[in-house]
């Protein structure tokens, strides 16, 4: 880097540290409220629109399934969007918005109520054609963070991806391959972006199919 990218970087420096220690404060705060389940159905009405009375999403991938994820995982994505790290223009508006969620407590509220949420339920899943390839993959590149069975980790905030809808996660990798996800670590694109078209069908499909059974769809 030459001299005059190097004053550039250090300018934008401060921002993004104050961006990160934002963040981080937000979560705290957050982390430190006792959610209020009520409170937070209440709160839900406001994205039942998109993400169905039941947390479940649309199983073409346009909404995520967020039922059953776990509260640290929801609350940092709600304070990503809120803070331009995680784009979306309609979670950007919730997050954003004073009526709906003025306070760390109305987050705390709302993300300990979806994570009480079944995760059962539809589930978008591919064609079938690459999923053998795709749970190879998985275990040789994403199963030491996010578990044997997708399963994540809620200490740690690894979010749950078993049974989230293979469109999305489809739309996930893509979205950090063209550094569309700038809160994703540098170690997440540099697993994605060798993957071939078929192999991010064959990932996607894998891991929404993880603890499914066709028969209950």
């Amino acid at each position: 880097m030459n001299i005059r990218g190097l004053a550039i970087l250090a300018l934008f420096l401060p921002a993004l540290a104050g961006a990160a220690s934002r963040e981080q404060s937000d979560l705290a705060q957050v982390q430190a409220a006792k959610p209020d389940v009520e409170h937070g159905a209440e709160l839900f009405e406001h994205c039942v629109r998109c993400h169905g009375a039941d947390g479940g999403g649309t199983t073409n991938g346009s909404v995520p399934r967020i039922a059953g994820q776990y509260f640290d995982v929801l609350a940092r994505q709600i304070i990503q969007f809120r803070n331009g790290k995680h784009w979306d223009m309609r979670m950007e508006g919730i997050a954003t918005s004073h009526d709906i969620l003025p306070r760390a407590q109305d987050i705390a509220d709302v993300a300990g109520y979806v994570s009480s949420l079944s995760s059962d339920g539809r589930r978008g899943v591919g064609t079938g054609d690459y999923v053998e390839r795709g749970q190879a993959i998985y275990a040789s590149g994403c199963a030491s963070c996010h578990g044997a069975n997708g399963e994540g980790d809620e200490r740690l905030e690894v979010p749950r991806l078993a049974g989230q809808h293979a469109g999305y996660l489809a739309r996930q990798i893509y979205d950090a391959v063209d550094n569309r996800r700038p809160a994703l670590s540098a170690s997440h694109r540099k697993r994605l972006v060798p993957l071939t078209f078929e192999e991010v069908l064959g990932l996607t499909d894998y891991l929404s199919r993880i603890g499914w059974t066709p028969a209950s769809d």
